[in-house]
This record gives C-alpha cells, structure tokens and sequence, in this order.
C-alpha cells in the first residue's frame, strides 16, 4: 500500500503503477509521486476508442487526487489501448487471448491510442489529450508467436505487445509518437506540466 506523500515530496503525482511510464517521465529528470489508481476499467457501452481513453485518463487522476491524505498538487493519470479493426485490444487474459491479438496484428497495421488528464487539484482544472499512433507489424509466424507468448512480455501489456522491448522484432514502421505506444506521449505531456508551471525542463542550465 502507497504511504501518503511528504512535505518534501514533489508535486506531480503519476496516478499509475506502470513502470514504463515511470521511466517516461524519469527520463526527462523529472520528479513525481507515484500512487496508483484503482477504478472500474470497463467501457461504456456506444463510447468511442478516445472517448474511452480521455475518461479512463481522468477518472484515474481524480480518483487519487480526491484521497484524503494525499499530497501534491498536479495530478496525472494515463491509459493506452491498441485499435484493430474497430475493436479496443486491451491486456490479455490468457495465453490463448495474447495469441488471438497477435494473430489479428501480424502483417498489418492498427493504431495505438494514449490518453492522459492532468488534474491541477489547486483550481480542479483538468487538461485531457489523446494520441493517436499508426503502427504497422510484419508477417509473424506460429513459431514466432508462441515463442513471444512463451517469453512472458506480453502478459500485461495493451495489444500483447511491447515496443520497447522483445516485441520490437514485429514492428515494420510508426507513424507518430514511439514513447506514446510505450504508453505516454512524453512531448506532450512535458509540454503540458511546462504551461502550467508545474515542471520546467533543463531548469538548472
């Protein structure tokens, strides 16, 4: 369980338990808080792929910023799905689901969605933005895709896959932003927490 943070604790809570986007952030030096969020994932029924990402993005940053106890100030929450033929392709839920997803994948190319809210808890205002990436995979084999399942990687990730590691051998080209389909648009959101004060980045050039 995730201790309330304390007065010397930074300012900038990253509502998430993903180590990827920890490093996403971390690469930039900057310094945050990480509490993860716990909601109710499921999509509502007519809501569109970005409509679906936007709210999840928001209801996981207010869901710790509301916390009694919880300190900071700006308030970060994310989520990242992979689209593919219209249908929403989110962690698998067995060996069997990961090879279903790759399979639909393989040889084509889908788009991968990354959302994110920031939540300034000092005025409840909230900036929402979602990217969108072109992603295209190489023919896979059978052999290929149980070995992947079998290595483990894509037991918790979006799509079964992850860019950034083993499952680059799949990835032919990327239309738009690489650390978005890791799982956050780094050059957004650093642009975002710069206009709003919250981070500055090089500030001790």
């Amino acid at each position: 369980m995730t201790e309330p943070i304390s007065d010397q604790s930074p300012s900038i809570v990253l509502a998430s338990a993903s180590p990827r986007r920890q490093e996403l952030l971390a690469s930039v030096d900057m310094r945050f808080q990480v509490i993860p969020s716990h909601i109710d994932e499921h999509r509502l029924s007519d809501e569109s792929p970005e409509a679906f990402v936007l709210r999840l993005s928001e209801e996981k940053a207010a869901e710790v910023a509301q916390r009694a106890g919880v300190l900071g100030r700006w308030f970060i929450g994310s989520d990242t799905i992979v689209l593919c033929d219209e249908q929403i392709l989110g962690k698998p839920t067995s060996p069997q689901d990961s090879a279903r997803m790759l399979k639909m994948l393989s040889g084509r190319s889908h788009q991968v969605l990354s959302g994110y809210a920031i939540i300034d808890r000092s005025n409840n205002s909230c900036i929402r933005r979602c990217i969108t990436t072109d992603v295209s995979f190489r023919p896979l084999t059978e052999q290929e895709i149980e070995g992947y399942i079998a290595s483990g990687e894509p037991t918790d990730k979006a799509g079964s896959y992850a860019i950034q590691g083993l499952g680059a051998f799949m990835v032919t080209t990327i239309n738009g932003s690489y650390s978005s389909v890791v799982g956050l648009p780094l050059a957004q959101i650093v642009e975002d927490l710069q206009q709003l004060g919250a981070f500055t980045l090089f500030g001790d050039v």
